[in-house]
């Protein structure tokens, strides 16, 4: 599915945006015990349509391959997958599975500038990732309309960091995913991913660090985690190969099987782990070259669990 990622991400957040007439519904947080371990896990949206179609019957298939973790990649009107976050807590506990991190785009309706304030909505996001005993809140998308200034940016940063304390609060931390624009784009002839990292608190906002988005637009991993040791606790782990169409990002590129493409996954966990105290390897693959997705998620996790990564 070419550009499907990018299409849901966006789409997403018109989604969330009603939300925030919800009542408030403040339910206890229930942490899962995850803190601090290592794990290999997997974004469910790389199971997207088996998640779609029938969700417990996807993550019973995922929990006899031996997977114990997973990240989710749908969270619409407070709820994952169709459940309340204590339905689908209990759900996942059931299969032997909780959920330490999650994908929930933060846009611009998030944060009234007005009020100095979250809107309901986002409070509803860090209320309902603590419920679930999630150690992450991540959003994988910057709003396009405050990345194409510096003043725009910083101001999204700022957001970014008061996540952080939002989240401080019950003892998560905020999360923010690269894509490839943060690579290719640049404010002051500084790429957007050296402002992004320098100008959030690693206390309170810690980088998702994703192999594969930035590989066809030139971005290079080993790169950034060289640059900035600590600063990737969680990883989205990919291969790449070429596309025989424009690829994932529109960049010649598409996701493989652990070991097929010419990342060298590999390698780039051992040195995140190594130098940045990675933690979170989450498995991520979007194309699947004539497999289906859920024997794609069979095979990255035995070969991952040859890497010695936890």
């Amino acid at each position: 599915m070419k550009n499907s990622r990018r299409s849901f991400l966006k789409n997403s957040t018109m989604a969330m945006v009603g939300a925030s007439f919800l009542p408030k519904v403040v339910e206890a947080a229930v942490f899962a015990g995850t803190k601090e371990k290592s794990f290999i896990g997997i974004q469910l949206y790389s199971v997207r349509a088996d998640m779609m179609k029938n969700p417990l019957e996807t993550l019973k298939a995922l929990a006899d391959m031996g997977y114990q973790y997973v990240e989710h990649a749908n969270y619409v009107n407070r709820k994952f997958y169709g459940y309340t976050a204590i339905e689908f807590k209990k759900v996942l506990s059931d299969l032997g599975l909780s959920m330490p991190s999650g994908h929930t785009v933060m846009n611009a309706t998030h944060f009234d500038k007005t009020k100095n304030d979250f809107s309901d909505a986002w409070k509803y996001t860090v209320d309902d990732a603590a419920t679930m005993g999630q150690e992450y809140v991540i959003s994988p998308w910057m709003d396009e309309k405050l990345r194409h200034s510096y003043d725009g940016l910083m101001y999204q940063l700022d957001v970014f960091n008061k996540s952080g304390e939002l989240c401080k609060k019950q003892e998560m931390k905020f999360g923010y995913h690269n894509h490839d624009f943060e690579f290719t784009e640049k404010i002051n002839d500084t790429p957007i991913y050296d402002l992004i990292i320098k100008n959030t608190n690693p206390d309170l906002v810690i980088q998702q660090l994703d192999f594969g988005n930035m590989y066809g637009s030139g971005g290079r991993a080993k790169e950034w985690i060289d640059k900035y040791h600590g600063r990737f606790p969680s990883l989205h782990v990919k291969d790449e190969i070429k596309s025989a169409g424009r690829g994932e990002m529109n960049d010649g590129y598409e996701s493989t099987t652990m070991g097929d493409g010419v990342v060298d996954p590999k390698m780039l966990c051992l040195l995140a782990k190594k130098v940045s105290g990675a933690k979170h390897f989450i498995i991520e693959q979007e194309s699947y070259q004539n497999r289906t997705p859920l024997e794609a998620a069979k095979i990255n996790l035995a070969t991952m669990k040859t890497w010695g990564l936890v």
